[in-house]
């Protein structure tokens, strides 16, 4: 998970989530959270990470005023809604790739039939609870309509929350006409909603299947509730809609995507930020990055990590190989390590005296019923992985330029 933010429709900043799964990336999606809802709502954290697991990374985020987002809700609206989300696409297309699926929950999806039109890239839609019409919402304060006509703004309780709402927010939402921007929209859609909604009416999904064009479909959540809490129901949505989006997404993103034999690496940079980079070791991918104090986002490992990270991996494989061979009673091992620069002199074991070394410090603790001496005998064995002797010995690297991208 990546922490981001970006500049929402009325120039403040939103706070945002970008999940990936752990391999490849079949597509990028926008979420969209339900009215005054936020992007951490659980239904949506299970709906993400299944999604995950279907290699669609996803970025959600606050609308402005809600959350961790700047800005005021009583000065935002649908219209404002909208505009974010276009803003959220913008943000993907310039930093990651445009989203190529949208998804929205409750008014959160019906703003996402609005801001599909303006996000090209989109190649399907998917709708979950949403109402037809954006005045569905006035439902949710029905008894504070006629103060806020009478008086220009009511605060409201919301999900046990309070709310200002303001008459510009009625007269934006009275003005939207959102089954003429669905008959517009053009693109695979997929309606998902509860026949039991009682917040927003089945009714609603069925005006809005009549006024789309092919390709569209129906998925009916039998006995879930509005905001998916129903166990097990936020999972069948997600990986309904991975299975239902599948031959209108790309099956994988070229530019993410470099495949190398074992044995080999390949590192391009993602265009995300100064230094994030995406790594990639047979099928494996992984990201490589910098602190912030240095200009980087922090958002994978740094090089001299990952350095650490092949020589402990090492080293724990092989203590617990030796130990298995010789039947040793070793039942984990923790691996510690940390790299620094010294000066030459303070090294009493080095052969340069002048000048700074780089030095790696190591520590492992070992669990298991062992002995003192198996306990010695494994800390000698661990200067015995490759790694260890490979940085110990006179390593050549030779640079040249290739001018195929064949591995």
């Amino acid at each position: 998970m990546q922490r981001i933010t970006f500049k929402g429709s009325q120039g403040f900043d939103l706070a945002a989530r970008l999940d990936r799964p752990h391999g490849p990336i079949r597509a990028y999606a926008l979420f969209a959270h339900c009215f005054t809802c936020g992007k951490d709502l659980q239904p949506a954290n299970r709906i993400v990470k299944a999604l995950n697991n279907d290699g669609i990374a996803v970025l959600r985020f606050d609308f402005t005023g809600l959350g961790k987002s700047e800005g005021e809700f009583a000065n935002t609206n649908f219209s404002s809604n909208v505009a974010d989300l276009v803003a959220a696409a913008q943000h993907m297309r310039e930093h990651f790739e445009a989203p190529s699926l949208m998804i929205g929950h409750s008014l959160g999806g019906t703003a996402t039939l609005l801001a599909a039109l303006e996000v090209p890239e989109v190649k399907a839609v998917v709708t979950i609870g949403s109402p037809s019409n954006a005045t569905n919402v006035m439902k949710q304060f029905a008894c504070a309509v006629d103060t806020i006509e009478g008086e220009g703004e009511a605060e409201v309780s919301l999900a046990g929350r309070p709310f200002k709402i303001k008459k510009q927010f009625l007269d934006d939402i009275r003005g939207q006409n959102v089954l003429d921007a669905v008959a517009k929209l053009k693109k695979p859609l997929l309606i998902c909603h509860s026949p039991i909604d009682d917040t927003v009416s089945v009714d609603h999904a069925g005006e809005i299947f009549m006024a789309a064009k092919h390709p569209k479909s129906f998925l009916s959540l039998d006995k879930a509730d509005h905001l998916l809490f129903t166990p097990g129901t936020a999972e069948y949505v997600a990986t309904s809609i991975a299975t239902w989006a599948s031959p209108y997404i790309p099956d994988l993103l070229a530019e993410d995507i470099i495949k190398v034999p074992y044995g080999r690496v390949a590192v391009h940079p993602t265009g995300y930020g100064k230094f994030q980079q995406h790594i990639h070791a047979g099928p494996h991918t992984i990201l490589a990055d910098e602190p912030k104090a240095y200009g980087g986002d922090e958002t994978g490992a740094t090089p001299y990590n990952l350095l650490l990270a092949g020589l402990g991996a090492c080293t724990s494989m092989t203590i617990k190989m030796y130990a298995e061979r010789k039947g040793i009673d070793l039942q984990d091992v923790e691996i510690y390590l940390e790299h620094k620069k010294i000066h030459a002199e303070d090294c009493d074991t080095c052969e340069s005296k002048t000048g700074k070394l780089d030095k790696i410090e190591r520590q492992i603790i070992l669990k298991g019923n062992l002995t003192d001496e198996e306990r010695a005998r494994l800390i000698e064995i661990a200067d015995r992985c490759p790694v260890h002797r490979t940085l110990h010995s006179e390593v050549v690297i030779t640079t040249e330029e290739r001018r195929t991208e064949d591995v």
